[in-house]
């Protein structure tokens, strides 16, 4: 398989978690969003959406982070990323759409380029921007942990789920953006028990080949 992607993009980073935490290697194809190689015909041929990340599967070609992590899940079920219950899936799925739906879609680069350049937005207003909805956002998911009494050291149970795979590169984001992050301690407590596993470290964007 070849997942096209950038070190420092957020859904680029989730997908590439879950494929570690899968056991699953890849051959990495960097697009590097800064030199705007995702605008280019090429990669427009891979992904006619022109965003990472992209998997070729060797028969058909992913697009949509949500949906690539959906079919991990379904090909590879071990190690599983959401519970068996449904009740436990359906709360897993919605700390992930925290990030997923409702942080990471309004602070993505392309918005923020928007505001850039639509209406001159410097980097202080920029990181206000994404620190109001970054703030929102884990709020909700701090009190979803602590309200959680059945949670082991990560965001559901004893083991990383699809929350985490979500979770981890919004904190990434996160620092970032100098958001202040010591109102969430148990987000932090998360950070703390995932990035002790080799699959996160494997993945994190500064251990990948187009880091810079």
């Amino acid at each position: 398989m070849k997942l096209y992607n950038f070190w420092r993009s957020g859904t680029s980073h989730r997908t590439r978690i879950a494929l570690e935490l899968k056991g699953l290697s890849t051959e990495y194809i960097a697009v590097h969003l800064a030199k705007e190689e995702h605008l280019q015909d090429a990669f427009k041929a891979v992904n006619p959406q022109q965003l990472v990340p992209a998997l070729d599967t060797g028969s058909e070609v992913l697009i949509q982070s949500p949906a690539i992590i959906e079919w991990l899940e379904e090909q590879y079920p071990e190690p599983p990323l959401l519970p068996r219950d449904a009740v436990e899936r359906a709360k897993v799925r919605a700390l992930a759409a925290i990030v997923g739906c409702d942080i990471h879609p309004i602070n993505n680069r392309r918005i923020l380029e928007y505001l850039r350049h639509t209406f001159g937005a410097d980097d202080d207003a920029i990181n206000a921007w994404c620190g109001n909805w970054i703030s929102a956002g884990f709020d909700a998911y701090e009190a979803l942990l602590a309200a959680d009494t059945q949670r082991g050291r990560f965001s559901h149970g004893h083991a990383p789920s699809l929350a985490d795979c979500y979770l981890i590169p919004q904190i990434e984001s996160a620092r970032r953006f100098k958001v202040d992050l010591t109102p969430w301690p148990l987000i932090m407590a998360v950070e703390q028990a995932c990035l002790e596993l080799l699959a996160f470290q494997r993945a994190a964007p500064n251990a990948q080949p187009d880091a810079s």
